[in-house]
C-alpha cells in the first residue's frame, strides 16, 4: 500500500488532546473495536450518540468451562467481521474475517492474530468445522469458545464490526491507494484486477481485499490483503486533513461505531480507560501476523486451510505469557503490506 502515516509534529508544538487522538486512532481504526474510544473521551453528547450506537450483543460471552484469566493486565479480544450488523440474530451468517488482538500489561505495543476463515477446527457441541462455521451456529459466544478451544487463551472481550463501516470510511476519506502487484482474476466475479496502484473507493476496496477465487495462496493471500487495507486507512485516517476537520473526524467515527457491536460486559467506561492507557502508541508498535499454516486440503467438498498445531503452540503460549509482540519480531511472522 502506498497511503502512509505522516509523521507527527513535536509533541509540544500540539495540543493535548490531538496528541491522544492521534496515538488513539492508529489504533483504533486498526484495532476497530476501540474506534468509538476517543470520541467516548470527549464531551456528552457525544458519548451519548456513538457511544448508544454501539449493539451491546446479548450472552456474547460462553459459560461453562473456560480458560482461566491471564494473571496480569493484558486483555485479549476476538475481533470477527460480518456481512451485516450484528443485532443478536445470527442465523445464516458467517463470519469471514476473526483476529484475535492482543494487549499487553504495559500497554506498549498492540498485535493482532489473523485466523482463516477456512480454519478446520473443532467447534465446541459441533465436532470439526470450518472455523466461520460457529458464528452461524452460535453467534460470538460459540466462536468465542471455538477460538478458546483452539488457543487455551480466554477472551476478554469479543466485537463484530460489519465490514459496510469500513466501506463508508474509506469514501469519507476519499478512497485508499491500494497496489496491485500482478495481474489476477476474480474466480466468482469474473473480475480481473490489472496489476497497478490504484485510488479506490470503499465498494472497489472492499471487493478486492475480500477477493477468495484465483489467488495463489487462497484464504492466506486474503487475509494479507485485508490487513494491508486497514494500515492503509488507517495511514489515511491520520493524515493532518482529517484531524483538522472535526466535522470529517466525527462522521468517521460515526461510521465504525454504527457498524460495531460488542459483549454487554464491555462498558464505555472499560473502553474510554483502555484507550487512554494506550495513548503512547504508535503505528510502528502495532504488529499483524497470521496463525500458522500447514496445508490446504478438502474435507468433503469443502476447501480447508488446515493449522500447524505445534508452532501455532508456541504462539499462543508467547500471547499466554504476554510477550507476543516479541515473539513476532523475533520469528519474523509480521505479514507484508503489499501481497498478490
Amino acid at each position: 500500500m502506498s497511503v502512509m502515516e505522516q509523521e507527527p509534529s513535536p509533541a509540544e508544538d500540539r495540543p493535548r488532546w490531538r496528541r491522544t487522538g492521534r496515538s488513539l486512532l492508529t489504533v483504533l481504526v486498526i484495532v476497530v473495536v476501540l474506534a468509538v474510544a476517543a470520541a467516548l473521551g470527549a464531551d456528552f453528547w457525544l458519548r451519548r450518540h456513538l457511544g448508544g450506537q454501539m449493539e451491546a450483543l446479548p450472552a456474547a460471552m460462553p459459560v461453562g468451562e473456560r480458560p482461566q484469566s491471564t494473571p496480569d493486565d493484558s486483555i485479549n479480544i476476538l475481533l470477527l467481521g460480518s456481512d451485516k450488523r450484528v443485532d443478536g440474530s445470527v442465523a445464516g451468517q458467517r463470519s469471514d474475517t476473526m483476529m484475535v488482538i492482543h494487549i499487553p500489561a504495559d500497554r506498549k505495543s498492540v498485535s493482532l492474530v489473523s485466523i482463516p476463515r477456512d480454519s478446520w477446527v473443532q467447534v465446541p457441541g459441533h465436532g470439526p468445522a470450518k472455523i466461520n462455521a460457529a458464528f452461524s451456529w452460535g453467534g460470538p459466544a460459540l466462536s468465542v469458545a471455538t477460538v478458546e478451544k483452539l488457543t487455551d487463551v480466554r477472551m476478554d472481550h469479543v466485537a463484530v464490526i460489519d465490514w459496510e463501516g469500513f466501506k463508508r470510511v474509506t469514501d469519507l476519506l476519499g478512497g485508499v491507494t491500494v497496489t496491485i502487484p500482478k495481474t489476477v482474476k476474480d474466480g466468482y466475479s469474473g473480475r480481473t484486477w490489472e496489476a497497478g496502484t490504484y485510488e479506490m473507493d470503499g465498494k472497489t476496496a472492499l471487493a478486492y481485499v475480500r477477493q477468495r477465487a484465483g489467488l495463489a495462496g487462497g484464504d492466506l493471500d486474503r487475509i494479507k490483503r485485508q490487513q494491508a487495507f486497514l494500515r492503509s486507512l488507517a495511514g489515511k485516517t491520520l493524515s493532518r486533513p482529517t484531524f483538522t476537520d472535526p466535522r470529517l473526524l466525527y462522521k468517521v467515527l460515526d461510521a465504525v461505531t454504527a457498524n460495531l457491536g460488542v459483549d454487554e460486559g464491555w462498558t464505555a467506561s472499560d473502553m474510554r480507560n483502555l484507550a487512554w492507557s494506550l495513548r503512547s502508541v504508535r503505528s510502528q508498535d502495532i504488529s499483524f501476523t497470521v496463525v500458522p499454516l500447514k496445508s490446504l486440503g478438502m474435507e468433503g467438498a469443502q476447501s480447508v486451510v488446515y493449522l500447524d498445531r505445534p508452532e501455532g503452540e508456541e504462539l499462543w503460549q508467547a500471547l499466554r505469557e504476554d510477550r507476543l509482540s516479541a515473539w513476532i519480531g523475533e520469528t519474523g511472522t509480521g505479514l507484508a503490506d503489499v501481497v498478490d
